[in-house]
């Protein structure tokens, strides 16, 4: 099982939560909770990693183990 680490905010405006994968290019997505926003951004990267493994830009706080 691969962990990626993700960073989550709370958008002023809307009050969604918004999360990304940084470095993990179309890794990102919103929820209303945050439960909603970790099953999203779960579904998201594991839609990416059937197109195989992503390229990870080194230059940010990305982490895969």
């Amino acid at each position: 099982m691969r962990t990626f680490t993700a960073v989550v905010e709370r958008d002023p405006e809307t009050g969604l939560y918004v999360g990304h994968v940084p470095g993990f290019a179309g890794a990102h997505s919103q929820g209303e909770t945050l439960d909603e926003l970790n099953r999203n951004l779960q579904e998201v990267v594991t839609l990416l990693l059937e197109d195989g493994d992503p390229t990870i830009d080194a230059g940010t706080a990305a982490t895969a183990a």
